[in-house]
C-alpha cells in the first residue's frame, strides 16, 4: 500500500476512535436534555388542567378565588362585611386574567379617638391673671350683707386657656370660705353673688370683715403656681358690713363712753377719790404744823 493511503486510514481511525469516545457523554446528555422538556411539558399541562370547572373560596381579610380552565367562574369572599361578586376571565399558560363586577355591603369604622393638642410656651413669660373691672380694683368697695353683689373681670397675658374657672370669697375673721361659682365656663368672666341666700344657709354667718375675692383655674388649688401662660389665682380685697336694728336712744350704751358705766365700777371710782382728797388735806396739815409752807 501507498504512504499516502496508510496515513489516511490512521487520519480516519484516530477520527472514528475519538467520536466514539466522546459517544456516550453526548447521548447521556442528549437523554437529560430530553428528560427536562418532558417535565416542563407535564408540569404545563398539570398547572392548566388544575382547576376544576366550577370552584369556591371563602377567606377573611384576604380574598381567594379559583378560576377555571374555561374562563367562566364564581367565587365568594368574606371581609369587612359580605361581598359576592361573579367574575369571567381568559387564562394562559400559568397566568390568567380576570374581569368582572361584584356588589356587597361593607362597614367602614369610624375613629372616635380624640387627638390632644398642645401651644408651646415661652418659659420666660409669665403667668397669665385676671384683673376686676367691676368694682374697680384700684380702691376698696363695701357692701352690705343681704343684697346682690356682681364682680366683673378680664383676663391678662393669658396663652393656655383654661376650660373651666372657680370663684369663691374666704374671710380670714371666721377662717370660712363661701363658692361663687363652681367650674363655671371660662367665657364668661362676671358672677352674681347672692349674700342673702348664702348668709341664710351658710355655716359660718357672714361678718362685718373683709374679705378677699378668689378666681383660679377649676380642678387646682388657689396656692398651686401656675406656669408661663397659664392662669395664676387673682385675688381682690373687699369689705362686708352687716346692718342692725334701731335701738330706743334710752336704751343705747356707748361701750366707749366715761359715763356708761357700772354702779359697782362708779363706787369704785368715789371711793378712789375719797382717799387722794384726805391724803392731800392730811399731808398739807402734816406739812403746816411743821412750817414747810411758811
Amino acid at each position: 500500500m501507498r504512504p499516502n493511503t496508510i496515513v489516511s486510514l490512521l487520519c480516519s481511525f484516530v477520527l472514528l476512535a475519538s467520536v466514539a469516545w466522546s459517544w456516550p457523554d453526548y447521548v447521556e446528555d442528549v437523554f437529560k436534555r430530553a428528560d427536562l422538556l418532558i417535565r416542563d411539558a407535564s408540569s404545563t399541562d398539570t398547572t392548566q388542567s388544575a382547576s376544576a370547572s366550577t370552584g369556591s373560596a371563602q377567606s377573611t381579610g384576604t380574598d381567594s378565588a379559583t378560576v377555571t380552565n374555561s374562563g367562566t367562574g364564581t367565587g365568594t369572599g368574606t371581609g369587612t362585611g359580605t361581598e359576592t361578586g361573579t367574575g369571567t376571565g381568559t387564562e394562559t399558560g400559568s397566568a390568567a386574567k380576570e374581569t368582572g363586577k361584584s356588589t356587597g355591603t361593607k362597614t367602614d369604622k369610624t375613629d372616635t379617638r380624640t387627638t390632644a393638642t398642645s401651644v408651646s410656651v415661652d418659659p420666660r413669660l409669665p403667668a397669665g391673671g385676671a384683673s376686676l373691672t367691676n368694682p374697680v380694683s384700684t380702691s376698696t368697695t363695701y357692701y352690705k350683707i343681704g343684697q346682690n353683689v356682681t364682680f366683673g373681670w378680664n383676663y391678662t397675658s393669658l396663652v393656655n386657656q383654661p376650660t373651666a374657672i372657680d370663684v369663691i370669697a374666704s374671710c380670714s375673721s371666721n377662717k370660712a370660705t363661701y363658692t361663687l361659682a363652681n367650674n363655671m365656663s371660662f367665657s364668661t368672666s362676671s358672677v352674681v353673688w347672692d349674700t342673702g341666700s348664702d348668709n341664710a344657709t351658710a355655716t359660718s354667718p357672714l361678718l362685718t370683715a373683709y374679705y378677699t375675692l378668689i378666681i383660679y383655674e377649676a380642678g387646682k388649688s388657689p396656692s398651686d403656681i401656675a406656669g408661663a401662660g397659664n392662669l395664676a389665682a387673682a385675688t381682690y380685697s373687699f369689705g362686708m358690713y352687716l346692718t342692725q336694728t334701731p335701738t330706743p336712744l334710752g336704751e343705747y350704751v356707748c361701750v366707749t363712753c366715761n359715763a356708761a358705766i357700772s354702779d359697782l365700777e362708779r363706787q369704785a371710782l368715789g371711793f378712789v377719790f375719797t382717799m387722794v382728797t384726805i391724803t392731800i388735806i392730811s399731808f398739807s396739815v402734816f406739812a403746816g404744823g411743821f412750817g414747810v409752807f411758811s
